[in-house]
């Protein structure tokens, strides 16, 4: 449902988010400038969950205009921030009049975020673009500004998602080519594409956006994992039909494509962690996945890397200790981490594979070539195989995506 808006306070909101993304380093060049000055964001989030943080589950806090006054609601639109406009496949701010709990499963991405991925994307004139994700219609609607709609192809697995985004961009003038189905198989009817961006994360790149790339194609995706880590990567195609490229910097994340979701722990913990083969103090505890830490970003990254299989978990039992679990449905392997009497953690492991060993090594790889952050992280993508690797002083430390 759109909004009757002061049309001249909207555009001097916008022009003040410009001048706000070029002062962060976001926006770069004019011809992105004149896009976030032009585009209205309000039509693509008419209403949006705010998040509320507090002790116990985190809640969302429906919000539209009506409910928090067409002025303040504007003034959140334009703030550069992500507004998550629907949770769990299905709920929308529309649904509640409360916060409500939920999983986000679709958002209007950070402007910031948006702007810079574009810069990153090195579009030019001509260019025909891939975009993997919906979302609001957001960024498909800048993309039509800087290239034409004809240019623009956007696909988006969520039928009420796609409908949703493509009013708002229709409010807003664009008719890019909106395609309801799976993002992973790509779009071959428009291929091939110059640019390919993800607004989902995957856990490998889908070959089939390499073998819909042209030569000398670029694809921005960011790899993540079930644990929460990120890595947002730019890749170049080859004219052999392989993809290669680094790791891109900040602290980048989004939601997963939906069938790289991870599969459900079914069972108790404590049944499927009763078992273990071994047990020993541990080389590194849990703050190699805290992402807060110095580093930590990265290290959860390695750790994800090394043990792409593994979800986390935790449970307690009576009045022990807070026991964190490791654990890979598929491959029946847990590793389980509790604080030692003195000091440090001690590591429980069963199943086939050591998840924490092979963590440990990793990260034990990662510290040794001096703790780089993600840029320094390279990927190749072939037809049959993913490999991320690090250079280091003894060789590579290299890693296989699932």
């Amino acid at each position: 449902m759109s909004v009757t808006v002061d049309e001249r306070a909207a555009a001097e909101l916008r022009r003040r988010l410009a001048d706000e993304l070029e002062e962060t380093g976001d926006l770069r060049s004019p011809q992105w400038r004149k896009a976030v000055e032009a585009v209205p964001r309000h039509p693509f989030t008419c209403s949006f969950f705010r998040r509320i943080v507090g002790p116990g589950q985190t809640l969302w806090e429906p919000i539209t205009a009506a409910s928090a006054g067409v002025g303040t609601w504007l003034k959140l639109v334009y703030a550069n921030e992500t507004w998550v406009t629907q949770l769990d496949n299905r709920v929308l701010p529309g649904d509640v009049t409360e916060p409500a709990p939920g999983v986000p499963t679709s958002s209007s991405t950070l402007p910031g975020l948006v702007v810079r991925m574009l810069e990153w994307l090195d579009i030019r004139d001509g260019h025909n673009v891939l975009e993997i994700g919906a979302g609001s219609g957001y960024s498909a609607a800048l993309l039509c500004h800087r290239l034409g709609e004809d240019r623009v192809t956007t696909i988006e697995v969520d039928t009420g998602v796609v409908a949703r985004a493509d009013a708002a961009l229709e409010e807003v003038g664009y008719s890019p080519y909106l395609i309801t189905g799976d993002g992973l198989v790509g779009y071959p009817l428009r291929a091939p594409y110059d640019r390919i961006i993800a607004t989902c994360s995957v856990r490998h790149v889908p070959y089939t956006w390499v073998r819909q790339s042209a030569p000398g194609a670029v694809i921005l995706a960011t790899i993540s994992g079930w644990r929460g880590a990120f890595g947002l990567v730019k890749l170049t195609v080859g004219a052999d039909g392989t993809a290669e490229g680094t790791g891109l910097p900040g602290t980048i994340s989004f939601m997963p494509a939906r069938p790289h979701t991870p599969p459900e722990i079914t069972g108790a913990i404590d049944a499927r962690t009763a078992y273990h083969d071994s047990e020993r103090r541990a080389r590194y505890g849990l703050e190699i996945l805290d992402a807060t830490r110095p580093h930590g970003w990265a290290s959860r990254f390695v750790a994800q890397l090394a043990a792409p299989g593994a979800q986390i978990a935790s449970a307690q039992y009576a009045d022990g200790p807070l026991i964190t679990c490791l654990i890979d449905v598929d491959r029946e392997a847990f590793a389980t981490l509790t604080p030692a009497p003195n000091g440090g953690w001690t590591v429980r492991q069963g199943g086939p594979i050591g998840i924490w060993d092979d963590i440990e090594d990793a990260v034990m790889k990662w510290e040794n070539a001096g703790s780089p952050a993600i840029e320094a992280f390279r990927i190749r993508v072939t037809r049959t195989e993913q490999v991320v690797w690090l250079d280091t002083d003894d060789g590579e430390a290299r890693w296989a995506l699932p």
